[in-house]
């Protein structure tokens, strides 16, 4: 379902109001963004009562958001294209943005963590690697199965460390 820019701003508000992100100073920008580019959304008179340093941040923001729902969806989009363009890290963390980008943030956790087990687990997991080897080099010498093996493992490996592999493999193999 998409919501309009006017519906995502009601949603928005109370989390705009109380974000403390939201300072004076760029609460001025955004309102000037609005008049000088968009006389239309926020006229001169309309700006400076938005301005007044005298009202508390907070109030100004209500009534700023409750004056662009009134004048509806146009302004309302302006208004988060300013946001977006002035204050990312508001825009990016408001309820709405976050349940549009939800699925998505989850699929790219998913994908790019590796493991969230812990030091513990990738230490189980070295030293069981580390016990392979060692059992694999104490018991070559006993038989010629590892040394074949070996030279199977070489198949894959660049030149020089094929080259090295085959002759191992041929000299355990002539003893």
């Amino acid at each position: 379902m998409l919501l309009l820019f006017r519906d995502q701003l009601i949603e928005d508000s109370a989390f705009l109001k109380a974000d403390r992100r939201l300072d004076t100073e760029l609460l001025d920008k955004l309102i000037l963004q609005l008049n000088r580019i968009y006389p239309q959304i926020l006229t001169d008179k309309e700006a400076t009562k938005f301005r007044n340093l005298d009202v508390p941040t907070s109030v100004r923001v209500g009534e700023l958001l409750t004056h662009l729902q009134a004048k509806g969806e146009e302004a309302c989009r302006e208004f988060y294209r300013a946001l977006h363009l002035h204050v990312e890290e508001v825009y990016y963390s408001l309820p709405t943005r976050l349940r549009l980008r939800g699925p998505l943030a989850r699929i790219y956790h998913q994908r790019y963590v590796l493991n969230d087990r812990g030091p513990l687990f990738f230490l189980g997991c070295f030293s069981v690697a580390v016990g392979m080897a060692l059992f694999y080099y104490y018991s070559e010498s006993k038989g010629t199965g590892g040394s074949r093996a070996l030279g199977m493992a070489a198949l894959g490996l660049k030149r020089k460390a094929q080259e090295v592999l085959i002759w191992y493999t041929e000299e355990s193999l002539m003893k």
